[in-house]
This record gives structure tokens, C-alpha cells and sequence, in this order.
């Protein structure tokens, strides 16, 4: 195993990746030369240009650098792309994402965030709450945090909030000493195969957790009883069989006013400015692990109610009495159900149009139903075509997969430039389409979020 502390120059194969591009900014900080391939420049990319990492974007031997001391790679890299295979085939250090993460957290005291889903959001949480309240930490998240516009930064106290990734079984890779599972439902099918060794997998990242650590896990969790800890906490949002949870929920125009019991110690009046009843109950796993490393009531409260979310987590594009714009991250049907659920409890009087973007296509063929089951509830939905990320096609999995199993009858599939046109439409007519007005959500993993300020420019113009 390469010694992360010898090493000066460092490549990374897919540097525009969420978790990539943290690793990327590690490097940076910690004064190594960084620089990176992707597929495809983005907002994330060129940021990392500015800060004085040099991205390219073709698979080109002459561009990639022959002095690396270590090539980062993320599993989405097919393995025939030349510059992967050049590394390869001339033996330089080449480790997968997880395995850097795994070393530069080997020694450090780590709160790692797992689960199919709200892993984003409760770890940015948790990683904000230690830096509001000046409790310290570095953090590798999986999404950019609005508070800071970035998803990695440094601090003295040697304690490291990760967000801990199931894909390609990368979390087996860490050493928690406070973990959190949020849920454990069926995905990634195409690495595991079954849900049953899906949830063995999060049973044994529960086995990776030190001597004397703690594990927070979701209440009521398939084989919940199976996880194995030192000392283990259930947290759910209202359920008081669990060891935390909320109480007191009241809200007003997108905030939530509520308190927290956590086992014999509670926390009154607490305030979230964000969307969804799905994050109360992140963030009440993040109180509970801010009270356990001793941070006071008071600056977790002023903590929270300073959160001003992830990008693409509920995420408000436009929030006005006529139009209520949602953008979100779903890609999968508990997400999307969790999503728009949030939304309409929030928004029930505004008409709700869903704009969903399917990702991957084995992902849409293991839950096709599912996903029409979740977008069924919704009163009206478009869908884009299949965002491949790494995968190739599978013959007769489409977006029509799904939308031929909704009962809904407002459906339809279009391409980008179609539903472009279809929101000039829909947005001329949206303040009449119901006395409430229109909710309009774009969900997806994909690049629909490349459609989101198009959008939001179409929709202010009308």
C-alpha cells in the first residue's frame, strides 16, 4: 500500500465526481500537485480549475502526466479507457476512491454516514454542525454544502465526517467510530446481485465500527437486529419506540419548529430551514452525534437553524405564491417518494408536476415498478430519456418501462429540447391551473440538472 504521505503528485481518473473532486481538494490543500481527466466539464470541474486544479477532458495519453505518484480512479472509468489502461499496464499506484479514503482515514477519529438514501444531507449536516459550533472537522461529502459552496474542508482536531458510499462496496474501506445507517433498500443490484447481499454488506460496515464505538441506525430497518455494535442508537422521526426522535413538529412556509428527544436529554424549539419531513429526520441523527461529542444545546440550535442545505438536496430554485420550483437529487423510487411526499405536505394546494430523470438502466429494470408506483403520485409527470452514467444499454429497458406501468394518465416521456418547450407551455397556463398554483420538481443523478436555471430562466420570463 502507497504511503499517502510520500506521495507529491497525484492523478485522479474521473476527477468531476462528487467524492472525487473532495479527495482532489485533500490533495490540494495538503500542498501535492493535483490534476484530473473527466468525461465532460461541468460547474463542478471548473471550479476545480479556479482553484488551481487543471482538468481535461479527452481520453489522451499526450495529456495525462508520466511523473504521477498516484492515479485516483473512480469505478465509473470504463476499463478501456487508454489512460486507465496506460496506467495499468506501466504499474503505477492505482487505487480506487475508497481505498485513498480508507488510508487517509485510517488513523483519524471518523463519523461515517451509510445508507441507500439521506446520507448526503445528514452528512453535510453533521459536518456543518462541527464547524458552526467551531467543534472542528474535515469533511468528504457527497454533495456541495450551500453554507460553504464546496464539499471538502479542512481542521486542526484530527476528526473526519465521511459520507460513506455502499457503490462497489466502498464504506467495507472505513473504520467509524460513530456510524449512522439510514436505510438499507434494495439497489445497486448490478454490484450485488440480491437485496440480501446488499444488506450483509451493511452489516458488515456495522462490524467495522472500533472498540467502545457508536452506530445510529434508522428504527425499524430490515435485519436491523443484525447490526452489531458497542454501543447502538435508533433514531425515526416520530416514532417513540425509537431512542430519538422528533416531537412538537410545527411548520411555516418551508421551516420547521420542533424538538428532539434523545434518549434522557432533549433539545426544545430547535429550527430548520428546509423543505421535506424526510430532513427532521436527518438531521435529528445529527443532533443526537453533536451531543454525543459533548457540543452544547446552544450552538447546535444555532447550528441548524444556519443550515442552508445541499445543493440539489429539496433544494429551492423558486419559491414565490404562484410557482414553487424543487429541485432534487432522487434517484431512487423511497427517495422520490420521500421527495415529493415532503413537497406536496408543504405545497398541497399548488398543482404538482414531477420532471424525473431515470439513472441507469439496470437500476430502471429492477424497480421499474416501483417508480411508477412512487410517480403515480404525482399530478402530473414527465420523464427523460435514461441517463447511462457507466453502464451500456439493455435491450427493451427504456424510460417507457416506466411510464407504461403508472396508472397516472398525465405522463409522458420527452428528450431535453422537448421538455424545454413543453415548460414554456405549462408555464404560461400555471398560475390557472389550480387556485394554489404550480409545484414544479426536477428529480435525478443524472445531468437534468443541467436543465434546472433554463428552466427557472423559462418559468420567470412567463
Amino acid at each position: 500500500m502507497v504511503d499517502i504521505k510520500d506521495i507529491n503528485k497525484v492523478y485522479f481518473l474521473g476527477i468531476g465526481g462528487i467524492g472525487m473532486s473532495a479527495l482532489a481538494r485533500y490533495f490540494k490543500f495538503h500542498g501535492k500537485e493535483v490534476s484530473g481527466y473527466d468525461k465532460t466539464e461541468t460547474p463542478l470541474t471548473k471550479q476545480l480549475v479556479s482553484e488551481g486544479i487543471p482538468v481535461h477532458y479527452d481520453d489522451n495519453l499526450d495529456l495525462a502526466p508520466k511523473d504521477a505518484q498516484l492515479v485516483v480512479y473512480t469505478p465509473a472509468v470504463p476499463k478501456g479507457h487508454t489512460e486507465f489502461m496506460y496506467y495499468q499496464q506501466n504499474n503505477y499506484p492505482l487505487l480506487k476512491r475508497s481505498e485513498v479514503l480508507g488510508a487517509i482515514t485510517r488513523s483519524s477519529f471518523n463519523i461515517c454516514v451509510a445508507g441507500t438514501h439521506g446520507k448526503t444531507t445528514m452528512t453535510t449536516m453533521v459536518a456543518h454542525i462541527l464547524r458552526h459550533s467551531e467543534y472542528g472537522c474535515n469533511a468528504f461529502l457527497g454533495g456541495i454544502a450551500v453554507n460553504y459552496n464546496s464539499n471538502y474542508w479542512s481542521d486542526e482536531r484530527d476528526t473526519c465526517v465521511v459520507e460513506a458510499d455502499e457503490y462497489d462496496r466502498s464504506f467495507l474501506r472505513l473504520t467509524p467510530d460513530v456510524a449512522v445507517i439510514s436505510a438499507m433498500d434494495p439497489d445497486h443490484l448490478d454490484i450485488y446481485g440480491t437485496t440480501e447481499a446488499m444488506e450483509e454488506a451493511f452489516i458488515e460496515f456495522a462490524g467495522k465500527i472500533k472498540p467502545g464505538g457508536l452506530l445510529i441506525s434508522k428504527y425499524g430497518l430490515p435485519r436491523g437486529n443484525d447490526l452489531k455494535a458497542p454501543n447502538q442508537l435508533t433514531y425515526h422521526l416520530e416514532n417513540t419506540q425509537a431512542d430519538i426522535y422528533a416531537c412538537n413538529i410545527q411548520m411555516e412556509h418551508g421551516t420547521y419548529v420542533f424538538d428532539v428527544q434523545v434518549k434522557d436529554w432533549k433539545l426544545t424549539n430547535v429550527v430548520l430551514n428546509m423543505g421535506g419531513l424526510h430532513n427532521i429526520e436527518n438531521v435529528i441523527a445529527a443532533i443526537a452525534i453533536a451531543h454525543h461529542l459533548g457540543i452544547s444545546a446552544t450552538k447546535i440550535k444555532a447550528a441548524v437553524e444556519a443550515f442552508r442545505g445541499v445543493r440539489r438536496r429539496f433544494e429551492y430554485v423558486i419559491k414565490d405564491k404562484d410557482v414553487t420550483f424543487v429541485d432534487d437529487y432522487a434517484h431512487h423510487p423511497e427517495e422520490l417518494r420521500a421527495l415529493i411526499t415532503g413537497a406536496k405536505g408543504l405545497f398541497g394546494n399548488k398543482k404538482c408536476t414531477v420532471l424525473f430523470q431515470p439513472h441507469l438502466f439496470t437500476r430502471t429494470r429492477d424497480l421499474a415498478s416501483e417508480f411508477a408506483e412512487v410517480l403515480d403520485m404525482a399530478d402530473e409527470v414527465v420523464l427523460l430519456p435514461i441517463y447511462p452514467a457507466r453502464e451500456l444499454p439493455i435491450p427493451g429497458v427504456t424510460s417507457n418501462t416506466i411510464l407504461d406501468k403508472m396508472k397516472n394518465d398525465h405522463k409522458q416521456v420527452l428528450d431535453k429540447a422537448q421538455l424545454l418547450q413543453w415548460v414554456k407551455t405549462a408555464a404560461q397556463s400555471a398560475s390557472t391551473k389550480t387556485a394554489g398554483g404550480w409545484l414544479l420538481i426536477t428529480a435525478g443523478a443524472g445531468d437534468i440538472d443541467t436543465l434546472v436555471q433554463p428552466i427557472k430562466q423559462i418559468i420567470e420570463t412567463k
